[in-house]
């Protein structure tokens, strides 16, 4: 269970796919609802002007910042109102100062979101009365270099995958892992992946899935010709490194959660390793990731029999899901 010093004044930053009229729908929802029950929601200002929003019709007022990277500065969690990359998105704003996250699914899959639309009052509910736990998550550490100089850094929650900027040249590539070479590729590219971010590209390029709770990186070659050239799972303390090859005839790209690049020349070294910084997912169950596969996957479990004890518990944990046992 969460909770704020009673001195503080509660501060809720709201993210929303502000472009969606449901998502700005949902928003509007939280702002008035929190600010009912006296708790400070925090606004970025751009999409405050989408909400078409009066702070100061609000009490407490609603506070608003021009600053992403200091918009969750004082607040005990931050609200994210879309789909999966809206909650990467989130992860950017929030990545310095550790702010959990609490995904509001409008998307499709959504697997990092923790409510869909149909539960907003009761997610509602849960924040008023601090109802949820915080669930830390590995992230990835990215440096490239060019050169032997190091010209860009960044993070990845999901994945950081290194492929060939034009479609119709292979991508060369050596793998190091650990400071030893692993296997050199001509490829498509290489994703390298957190537990997290198993069930997104690394799932699509035939990578593992991967539990939440076990610490471990993922590699997943694309379209490798190479007679080695499976998906691996690496130890959360191995660093993994992957030059592209001085004699490619392009060049590459970097490409992290799908978001952010940076174009990679003959010779570049991108390193990989274990984030400094976790993401802070918000829980408002304790449903296992087996559901969660079996619900976000749409999986069959028909015939299933399992024992007494299990069949009264899975009814235990769709009924705090807010879901129908039967």
């Amino acid at each position: 269970m969460t909770t704020v010093p009673a001195s503080s004044p509660r501060r809720v930053l709201v993210l929303a796919h502000t472009r969606r009229p449901e998502a700005r729908d949902v928003a509007r929802s939280f702002v008035r609802e929190l600010s009912a029950h006296g708790i400070v929601v925090r606004l970025l200002q751009a999409e405050a002007d989408d909400l078409d929003l009066d702070p100061e019709a609000y009490h407490p007022a609603v506070e608003l910042t021009d600053s992403e990277t200091d918009a969750s500065r004082g607040c005990e969690l931050t609200v994210v109102i879309g789909g999966d990359g809206s909650i990467l998105r989130a992860a950017e704003v929030t990545h310095t100062r550790l702010t959990p996250v609490l995904g509001v699914n409008l998307g499709h899959v959504g697997f990092l979101a923790e409510a869909e639309q149909e539960d907003v009052a009761a997610t509602i509910d849960a924040i008023v009365h601090q109802r949820y736990t915080t669930e830390d998550r590995l992230t990835l550490d990215v440096r490239a270099f060019v050169d032997g100089q190091l010209v860009y850094t960044t993070f990845a929650v999901n994945e950081a995958s290194v492929e060939k900027a034009a479609r119709e040249r292979m991508l060369e590539v050596v793998v190091e892992i650990d400071s030893r070479p692993l296997s050199r590729w001509g490829c498509d590219g290489v994703v390298c992946a957190t537990p997290t971010g198993s069930t997104a590209y690394n799932f699509s390029a035939g990578g593992p899935i991967v539990w939440p709770q076990v610490e471990a990186l993922c590699i997943v070659p694309l379209s490798a010709h190479a007679l080695f050239a499976r998906p691996m799972v690496v130890a959360p303390s191995s660093v993994i490194a992957i030059e592209v090859l001085e004699g490619n005839q392009g060049s590459g790209v970097l490409w992290c959660d799908g978001r952010r690049s940076v174009d990679l020349p003959p010779g570049a070294r991108i390193e990989v390793s274990r984030g400094l910084r976790p993401i802070r997912l918000v829980r408002l169950h304790q449903a296992p990731f087996t559901d969660r596969l079996v619900a976000k996957f749409g999986l069959s479990v028909e015939g299933w029999r399992g024992t007494a004890e299990q069949r009264h518990r899975t009814r235990e944990i769709d009924t705090v899901a807010g879901e129908d046992p039967q």
